[in-house]
C-alpha cells in the first residue's frame, strides 16, 4: 500500500504518437502522478519497465511487433512487477481479458474521460484493482456467451465462508464495498474485511483477479 503523499511514477505504452503524448500531458499535470517514460510496444515497454521502475504502466493491447498482451504477462511475471492498466478500444473481448487473467490490474475503455484515466491509475497504483461498469457487463457476457469457459479442472474454494462467497458474488457484479454493504446491511470497514480474507484465501491481489477467478472457478455464473 502507497502512502497518501507519494508520486506514483507512470510508464505510457502506445503505438500511436499522438495518444502516447495525449495520455502522458494528462497525466504528468497531477501532483501526484508523474510519467517517467513512454513506449510505443510491448517489447519497449517491457525493456523500460525494467529501466525505470514504474509504479503503474498505462497499457494499449493491440500493437506492433509485442502486443500488450504478452507484455502484460512478461511484467506482471517478475519479481516486483508494477501495476498494468490496460487501455483499449475493447473489440476483442477474450483478448483483453486474458490480460486481466495473467494479472492486469484494471481495465479501462480508451474514451474514458480523462478524470477517470487518472483515478483508474490512482486505483491501482494504492493496491486495488478495477473495472469499468462496461466492461463487467461485458465479462459476465463473455462466460455467458462461451467466449470465456472456465478451466476443465476449475472446482470452487471450500475454505470460503457462505458470507466471503456472498460478498465474492458481489464483487463479481462490479459492485463497490459500500454499495455491498447497503445490499447486505452491513458497514463498509465490514465488507473491505470480508474482501481482504477472500482474496487472501483464494491467493489473489484485487478485486479484478478475484472477479475472473470468481467466474473461472464457477462460483459465480452468468444469468
Amino acid at each position: 500500500m502507497r502512502a497518501p503523499h507519494e508520486t506514483t511514477r507512470v510508464l505510457v505504452v502506445d503505438d500511436q504518437p499522438v495518444v502516447r503524448a495525449g495520455f502522458a500531458a494528462i497525466i504528468d499535470a497531477e501532483p501526484d502522478l508523474f510519467v517517467v517514460g513512454t513506449a510505443a510496444d510491448g517489447a519497449a515497454a517491457v525493456e523500460e519497465s525494467r529501466r525505470l521502475c514504474p509504479d503503474v504502466v498505462v497499457m494499449d493491447i493491440r500493437m506492433p511487433g509485442m502486443d500488450g498482451l504478452t507484455a502484460t504477462r512478461l511484467l506482471t511475471g517478475a519479481p516486483d512487477p508494477p501495476r498494468v492498466l490496460v487501455l483499449t478500444t475493447f473489440d476483442l473481448d477474450a483478448y483483453v481479458f486474458e490480460a486481466l487473467r495473467v494479472g492486469a490490474s484494471g481495465f479501462l475503455l480508451k474514451d474514458a474521460n480523462p478524470d477517470d484515466l487518472l483515478a483508474a491509475i490512482r486505483v491501482v497504483a494504492a493496491g486495488d484493482g478495477m473495472l469499468a461498469p462496461a466492461v463487467t457487463r461485458r465479462l459476465i457476457d463473455a462466460f455467458a456467451r462461451g467466449v470465456l469457459a472456465p478451466p476443465p479442472d476449475a472446482t470452487p474454494p471450500q475454505t470460503l465462508t457462505p458470507r466471503e462467497l456472498e460478498v465474492l458474488t458481489l464483487v463479481a457484479s462490479g459492485l463497490s464495498n459500500a454499495e455491498i454493504g447497503a445490499r447486505l446491511g452491513v458497514a463498509t470497514g465490514t465488507v473491505k474485511t470480508h474482501v481482504n480474507a477472500l482474496l487472501t484465501k483464494l491467493g489473489v491481489r484485487d478485486r479484478v483477479q478475484a472477479t475472473i477467478l470468481a467466474y473461472d472457478l464457477g462460483v459465480v455464473r452468468p444469468r
